[in-house]
């Protein structure tokens, strides 16, 4: 590399973490990975900021581990009297992520550009250099790795980076396991902490009270950096998971998995209020094809859409319109969907702006065949969901694939809890709507 463009690269990576990410890796670390600038720029963000506490979760093979073992060496080129912690599920984890750190800023020099072309002071104490505990020249006991198994006794840290504590879907599940990482966190982490100190935890999302949840639930100050594989629109790097191979592991793997692994969504089969549903491959001759429209309420709120069949005395799902854009949009959007479907019957609740709403449909649509009614949903909305909704898992039947052909609907709905808070209720309270029509029809 000639000397004028590796001194450059050297000065970006000093003043930027993503500059010292890509001058490190460039293969990985590329302009064009937005996600990964922005979780560069987020971490060097907080390591400056008044924030306690990162929360990261991507999907896999994204770069997480990787970023944060740079964010270490980066972190010492910024302060070498920095203290850092690290911790994973088992020893052999953090003895790895240990020495890929302690490797790569002793590297030796060549061509290339390496970790002292950029931070030339910093430099790995010799005779202190263990695979789980090694100082800095002029430090001591700069970095210890550890684990819930592992020992932390005698050192403190300035940063703690928690990296993937959990290791399988059966240890999500396993509330033992789950309230062990709590107390191994509270008990024994955050006494390492040092005065000021920062916590950054890296994991995938797999249950409502896993150590991120439980975090989110007790602590102040949590900064949360969360990105999905597919956000309903495009991928979140095409060169890393593409659109294809992607639909083939959510076609293989258990919806429950796809859900944490891939769209940080926690997932508990406890206390939730529908079970499996019903799929259906070939649809049956209908007699009449419905649609029950429920109006967003507030700008929080969704609308939600269900077109579907009626064959005897089931309901089978052929299209779902579950959005948050506004009214002028998604009038539009209905009229079309009923159009494209070629509804006979359209049902939309006339509460809060519903009636406004359907004559705004009714002049959208460019053909007659949909009968547009409207009525006024009296009845409570969670004592109706909580009724329908055993008629709801027996009697309606989804397209297969539909968990990631109308994502956010899904989620919402294998999502919801009987009892406790839920998010929205706006994708139940249409289902409980198209079973009331079904039996009225």
């Amino acid at each position: 590399m000639d000397e004028r463009v590796k001194q450059a690269r050297a000065e970006l990576g000093r003043r930027s973490f993503f500059e010292f990410c890509r001058a490190r890796a460039p293969s990985f670390y590329k302009e064009g990975r937005h996600y990964i600038k922005e979780l560069c720029q987020c971490m060097e963000d907080f390591l400056y900021s008044d924030k306690k506490v990162l929360l990261v979760n991507l999907p896999p093979r994204h770069g997480k581990s990787r970023t944060a073992q740079l964010f270490c060496q980066y972190a010492f080129g910024k302060n070498r009297e920095l203290k850092i912690m690290t911790a994973s599920y088992n020893e052999t984890l953090s003895t790895m992520f240990s020495k890929n750190i302690r490797n790569d800023i002793g590297e030796a020099e060549g061509d290339l550009l390496v970790y002292s072309d950029i931070f030339p002071e910093v430099k790995i104490k010799k005779g202190d250099g263990a695979m789980n505990l090694w100082s800095l020249e002029g430090g001591f006991n700069n970095y210890l790795a550890t684990s819930p198994k592992g020992s932390a006794t005698g050192f403190g840290a300035d940063i703690i980076i928690i990296d993937d504590i959990i290791k399988s879907a059966d240890e999500a599940l396993n509330d033992m396991v789950k309230d062990s990482h709590w107390l191994w966190f509270t008990d024994t982490m955050l006494s390492r902490l040092e005065k000021g100190g920062k916590i950054i935890v890296i994991m995938t999302r797999w249950a409502g009270d896993d150590l991120a949840g439980r975090i989110l639930e007790n602590m102040e100050d949590v900064q949360v950096f969360s990105r999905k594989a597919f956000d309903g629109e495009k991928m979140l790097c095409e060169d890393i998971l593409d659109r294809a191979a992607y639909e083939r592991k959510i076609r293989l793997t258990s919806k429950e998995i796809v859900l944490a692994n891939y769209d940080q969504c926690p997932i508990e089969s406890e206390g939730l209020l529908y079970g499996e549903f019903k799929t259906y491959d070939k649809e049956p001759n209908f007699y009449e094809v419905c649609a029950y429209v429920d109006t967003a309420d507030e700008g929080k709120d969704y609308l939600c859409c269900i077109v579907f069949g009626i064959s005897g005395a089931e309901a089978y799902v052929k299209d779902v319109l579950y959005t948050k854009e506004p009214m002028e949009i998604t009038e539009r959007k209905v009229a079309k969907i009923l159009e494209d479907n070629k509804v006979n019957y359209a049902l939309i609740e006339s509460n809060n702006g519903g009636r406004g709403f359907a004559r705004a449909v009714r002049d959208k649509m460019k053909t007659n065949f949909t009968v547009v009614k409207t009525f006024t949903q009296r009845a409570n909305k969670a004592t109706r969901i909580l009724t329908f909704s055993a008629w709801v898992n027996e009697h309606i039947y989804f397209p297969q694939g539909w968990h990631y052909r109308w994502r956010d609907f899904y989620k919402s709905i294998a999502t919801y809890k009987r009892e406790g808070q839920n998010r929205h209720d706006d994708a139940e309270d249409a289902l409980t709507g198209v079973a009331e029509t079904v039996q009225r029809r």
